[in-house]
């Protein structure tokens, strides 16, 4: 079990490993020092203090390109995926605009893409917003045919914040390569969590976030293809720094930290996989044997081991989050769930409103247990068992009743 607070109440157990993971012990330890005893400016260049700490953030920039089979003069370091997102779409598109004015991405991406392609709608840029197949999947035929002459960039998420699905990025790749444009992948779900290939992959923009894979909060990074060469325009005016894509004093320690989160995650990645595939499968299973009637949203097969997105029908959606004392878990993403709507991403999906409210998030990482599981799996049946014992929509479906044949009066 995860541990208790200091007032001697147990703490949730940790299971929304998508929105945020802790900082390994071991990426801290790193870090430490560069707030301290080795605190210069890295890009101070007349003294050791400056150079110190440079040669510390070179090294994090290779350890990040290292993962995704990059070099280190690609690795543009921001403050975060959302701000490398915005940077790889506006400044692609800015550099395009005379001659290419038109984008494609899907409907289910992240929202920081979304509005950063309603920003550029603004502007005058036109925008293509792929749907999905019901399991979560572009379907490549409809991405080939939404490329046009005057495309610019494709932006496809590697792997779904809410349900985890995984895009075939090889294949879109190819895609956009034989069409001439660019394919940016927002992997900030995927990093750490599957074997990534820019190269293999004809990935030419591609944004990471660090505290997706046990790094600290507020540093990312954008992969930038060099060669062939894409341009971007810096989107901040400032000093030039990044290659004069992103002006401001880089931190040291969250360099620092990045760096060594994505060395562990590398070293780490297929050990870890195969652990958490077994606790997803223990959850999967252990909730499917208690509760009818429960349905997996995504594809089962082609995702990320430690998620699982699970609607619970004939439950009341408000009363199900709130049911759920003992863990940590959301109903869709963290940067969304204040919003009183369901998923659009499970919308897209086809799952109805009822469904998308009555569903939950689940993400698994690198400190959860068997017991974890199991106490989780507990919680849940006894919170949806006693929801559907309030629910009449549930009594009548135990009776055989068709709810959807079913014509409402009006008033």
């Amino acid at each position: 079990m995860q541990e208790e607070r200091n007032t001697g109440t147990r703490r949730p157990i940790y299971l929304d490993y998508q929105a945020t993971t802790p900082c390994d012990p071991r990426v801290v330890e790193v870090m430490m020092p560069y707030f301290t005893e080795r605190f210069g400016n890295p890009h101070s260049r007349n003294h050791l203090y400056g150079w110190e700490t440079e040669e510390a953030v070179e090294l994090a920039r290779s350890q990040v390109a290292g993962i995704i089979g990059a070099s280190a003069k690609e690795i543009v370091f921001t403050s975060g995926a959302t701000e490398s997102n915005n940077l790889a779409l506006k400044g692609a598109a800015a550099i395009h605009k005379e001659r290419k004015n038109h984008l494609v991405t899907v409907a289910t991406e992240h929202k920081c893409v979304l509005e950063a392609c309603r920003r550029l709608e603004d502007q005058g840029f036109r925008v293509t917003y792929l749907p999905v197949q019901a399991n979560g999947l572009i379907e490549l035929g409809a991405l080939e045919a939404a490329i046009t002459a005057e495309t610019a960039l494709v932006s496809v998420m590697a792997v779904n914040n809410e349900i985890g699905v995984i895009q075939p990025l090889a294949e879109i790749g190819a895609v956009c390569r034989r069409h001439g444009v660019l394919f940016h992948t927002d992997a900030a779900q995927a990093v750490g969590k599957i074997p990534l290939d820019v190269a293999a992959m004809n990935i030419d923009l591609m944004s990471i976030s660090g505290h997706k894979i046990y790094g600290p909060k507020g540093i990312g990074a954008l992969y930038v293809r060099r060669r062939p060469r894409v341009r971007l325009k810096a989107q901040i005016d400032g000093g030039g720094q990044e290659r004069g894509m992103r002006s401001g004093t880089l931190a040291p320690p969250l360099c620092v930290g990045m760096g060594e989160a994505c060395r562990i995650a590398a070293a780490e990645l297929e050990a870890e996989s195969a652990r958490l595939a077994g606790l997803r499968d223990r959850m999967l299973n252990g909730l499917r044997r208690e509760l009818p009637d429960i349905q997996v949203n995504g594809d089962l097969v082609r995702r990320i081991p430690g998620n699982l997105n699970v609607s619970f029908p004939f439950v009341d959606g408000g009363g199900l989050i709130g049911a759920m004392k003992e863990i940590a878990v959301s109903s869709g993403s963290a940067c969304s769930s204040a919003a009183l709507e369901p998923s659009y991403v499970l919308r897209a999906l086809g799952v109805d409103a009822e469904m998308a409210f009555a569903s939950l998030r689940i993400g698994l990482g690198r400190l959860t247990t068997e017991a974890d599981i199991d106490h989780a799996v507990g919680h849940i049946v006894t919170a949806v068992n006693r929801l559907r014992e309030e629910s009449p929509l549930w009594q009548m479906h135990c009776e055989g009743i068709d709810i959807k044949s079913i014509e409402w009066a009006k008033h």
